[in-house]
């Protein structure tokens, strides 16, 4: 148990950015010190609704790009979808607005010592952590290639941006609306076998990881994925986004994926547990 981010700290952030970028909403915080902390696969926790709104508990949201300079002192960056009550609140606020903000918060990817051949995998916005990684593993003088996979082409985050940050960019959609037809994993063989990839760094659905992770043990690659578990207080308390994970001995426990994650060895987690507690589990009956 890793516990809650130490650098972790409260505050009223004010917005200096918010435009719509296909189905998403590209947002920017004026974030002071907190920004200077965040590392990618981090995330905050936002209070939504207003003061006088009955959405008591914070949005979790994974922090797409951080920036310790410029006139704010300090930035964070968000991809926002706005799907629930929440989502739509936030990005329905407008410039100069402001919203209380805690972060930055969970652990984050680990980032190699020596230049390796990484490869990195997202599935619709949820691939907005990995742009950041991205230029951090180039400055290390990684080879990063880039895939990045959803239902249709609208749904896929900022692709000339990830062109620019990566070695070599794939691009799939199920309905064949851009790139690739069919799936990220359809790709993931002929790319690790080309690339020599190393290690793969995914963020996305649940369902997406689990797959991801399916290919990289049959090429025995290194999986970091960032698990996407619904959050309610983002600190550890609520125990509303545990689930099954082995530990270095291989005992199985219901880990807190907003502290001990979001970032995982996708080898660990015990996947398609369907929020049921796996047979054999720790302190379980």
């Amino acid at each position: 148990m890793t516990g809650i981010n130490r650098k972790a700290q409260q505050r009223d952030v004010e917005i200096i950015s918010n435009k719509k970028v296909g189905a998403y909403h590209h947002m920017v915080f004026a974030a002071g010190e907190m920004a200077a902390f965040a590392r990618p696969g981090n995330f905050v926790a936002i209070s939504v609704g207003g003061p006088n709104s009955s959405m008591i508990l914070r949005r979790a949201f994974a922090i797409y790009r951080a920036s310790d300079r410029g006139q704010y002192g300090g930035t964070i960056e968000l991809v926002v979808a706005p799907h629930g009550q929440g989502s739509k609140w936030l990005t329905s606020l407008d410039i100069h607005d402001r919203v209380n903000m805690v972060g930055p918060l969970g652990t984050h990817f680990g980032i190699p010592t020596e230049p390796v051949s990484a490869l990195l995998v997202g599935g619709g916005y949820g691939s907005a952590p990995l742009f950041g990684l991205a230029e951090v593993l180039k400055e290390r003088g990684c080879r990063v290639d880039m895939v990045l996979g959803a239902s249709v082409a609208g749904k896929i985050y900022a692709p000339l941006e990830g062109k620019r940050s990566v070695n070599s960019l794939t691009v799939t959609t199920e309905d064949g609306s851009a790139g690739i037809k069919g799936r990220v994993t359809d790709v993931l063989p002929s790319l690790i076998e080309k690339n020599q990839s190393e290690i793969i760094y995914s963020c996305g659905p649940m369902g997406m990881l689990q797959a991801v992770e399916e290919v990289s043990q049959r090429h025995q690659t290194m999986h970091l994925c960032a698990v996407e578990e619904s959050m309610a207080c983002g600190i550890g308390i609520c125990m509303t986004c545990v689930l099954p994970v082995k530990d270095e001995k291989g005992i199985i426990k219901m880990t807190r994926s907003c502290i001990d994650g979001p970032v995982m060895d996708g080898e660990r987690v015990i996947w398609g547990s369907s929020r049921a507690i796996p047979e054999g589990t720790w302190g379980a009956p």
